[in-house]
């Protein structure tokens, strides 16, 4: 079975640390590039991170210097490091891959996972 499955949310208190981790089963990441979105009710999902296949990444403004994410093929995953979390980044975040992808986009992803609960306390 072609699936993503993300694992590592929880429930941490401010200037926390957390990993996610996106683990690939039934295809191989190496030509993908994987994200990371995230999506609290009522807005729309929007992209934290992403990585291509050459290594290269694109963090959003609101997480850069606090978030670092990386991909190690031999184990067939995407980590997403999350340090000195804050209560707005509380969002179901979900991993996402596109064949040959290097845009960190909501569009045209081949595949998604089934999001992890991230919850920050103040």
């Amino acid at each position: 079975q072609v699936q993503l499955v993300e694992s590592g949310g929880g429930l941490v208190q401010s200037g926390g640390s957390l990993r996610l981790s996106c683990a690939a089963s039934g295809f191989t990441l190496d030509y993908y590039g994987i994200g990371w979105f995230r999506q609290v009710p009522g807005k729309e999902r929007e992209g934290v991170s992403c990585i291509n296949s050459e290594g290269d990444t694109y963090y959003a403004d609101s997480v850069k210097g606090r978030f670092t994410i990386s991909r190690d093929n031999a184990k067939n995953t995407v980590y997403l490091q999350m340090n000195s979390l804050k209560p707005e980044d509380t969002a179901v975040y979900y991993c996402a891959g596109r064949w040959l992808g290097s845009r960190c986009s909501t569009e045209g992803q081949d595949y998604w996972g089934q999001g992890t609960q991230v919850t920050v306390s103040s």
